[in-house]
């Protein structure tokens, strides 16, 4: 077997999040006479013990790192992911800044290698919009640019019969400008899901392949405002992980941009004049209808609203709550419906619709063009090689 170099596992480890006490009561081992659960672990990471290959796999799954990783020389460089523009108001457990660096990595790594074969297609040309607008330049000029660059037409995104079909819509426009769109809120399963407050979004400002990842997990309402506001981080040229708090200058710029886009000021003003808002449910009744018929989010008009101080903090505290507990019934209903009655989208299809077809058909031409292997392509699209021709023969979904 081969040597593990012990800054490996002490690497590991921390990048996962974890202390000794907690890597080793994951790990499975077990206080003893001679040495507490902790320090047995201590033992391998200083070389004392050498690992055994049953170990080091117990470690790939609670790590989240390739066994291969295990056998490295060294600890490899961190790459670069970009700024962290979150703004956490409280502790976060480690572990869950584990599965958000894991999930970010892994995004990473798919982007580099779709990155490497359009750049061996030698025809690629780097995109110009990606870093093109700077921040004093104003949130409606980025609007208008993104706008016409993406050719999106308000009125046919309001039209769409559901925010699904208008989330498609949205995508898709903004896809045809060379940008790929992953839905991602886990690692593959519930047990790793992670809130918006944690991570709502990310982007990768490349100009030969620019990424930008939703957190699934988030409502689909919430879809078009995230994808618009990691969408302006690309013309910013500004690469990293956003959260659901936007108190720096540049994610409040992006939220911004993503709700103009969407509601622009002029409309808001003329629909909710400040002596039309009456009661609490006279307020729920005409933010949700004017929400509805533009396929938007009670939440986001609601948000508008305080900006403009038509409301109280209070006030946007507690729609903002009604309007969750309403979403959460509503996602238990289809929960419940969908149990009653058989079928549903295969696997398959929700990984073509997770991916974005942008992704998924430029993975197919790069691999029929042999500038992907099948197993780069089974990297990029998060599946098994074998299985990837079923997800090139999935029929796009909303």
């Amino acid at each position: 077997m081969p040597t593990v170099n012990p800054q490996i596992l002490v690497w590991a480890r921390e990048t996962a999040g974890y202390d000794l006490p907690e890597a080793a009561k994951k790990l499975a081992f077990t206080d003893g006479k001679r040495a507490t659960a902790a320090e047995k672990l201590a033992a391998y990471e200083s070389g004392e013990s050498p690992p055994s290959r049953s170990l080091l796999l117990k470690m790939s799954k609670q790590y989240r790192r390739p066994l291969l990783t295990f056998y490295l020389g060294e600890p490899p460089a961190r790459a670069d992911r970009g700024e962290d523009f979150r703004t956490l108001r409280h502790a976060v457990d480690p572990s869950i800044n584990g599965i958000v660096d894991a999930l970010v990595r892994n995004i990473k790594a798919r982007q580099q290698i779709v990155r490497e074969a359009l750049l061996s297609e030698q025809e690629h040309q780097p995109l110009a919009f990606v870093g093109s607008y700077t921040l004093d330049q104003g949130v409606r000029g980025l609007v208008k640019r993104i706008r016409e660059t993406a050719a999106v037409e308000l009125d046919v995104y309001r039209e769409k019969k559901t925010q699904e079909e208008a989330f498609k819509y949205l995508r898709e426009q903004i896809e045809g400008l060379g940008i790929f769109s992953i839905l991602a809120g886990n690692l593959g399963n519930h047990h790793t899901n992670l809130s918006t407050e944690i991570f709502r979004g990310f982007a990768i400002a490349d100009s030969i392949a620019p990424f930008v990842v939703i957190n699934d997990q988030d409502a689909k309402t919430a879809w078009p405002v995230t994808l618009l506001h990691e969408v302006a981080h690309l013309w910013l040229g500004a690469t990293g992980i956003s959260g659901s708090v936007a108190e720096r200058r540049v994610e409040q710029f992006c939220d911004k941009v993503a709700s103009e886009f969407l509601i622009p000021e002029a409309e808001l003003r003329d629909k909710f004049p400040y002596e039309t808002l009456g009661d609490f449910d006279a307020s729920v009744e005409a933010i949700s209808y004017f929400a509805s018929a533009r396929n938007v989010s009670s939440s986001l008009i609601a948000f508008r609203l305080l900006g403009r101080e038509a409301i109280t903090q209070a006030t946007f505290n507690d729609l903002r709550k009604h309007f969750y507990e309403r979403w959460r019934a509503t996602q238990e209903r289809k929960k419940q419906k969908a149990k009653a009655t058989s079928g549903g989208p295969s696997y398959y299809v929700l990984k073509r619709l997770r991916n974005g077809s942008a992704l998924v058909e430029t993975s197919e031409r790069l691999m029929r063009s042999g500038e992907l292997s099948t197993t780069q392509a089974a990297k990029v699209l998060g599946v098994r090689p074998l299985k990837v021709g079923n997800v090139f023969s999935q029929p796009r979904l909303a």
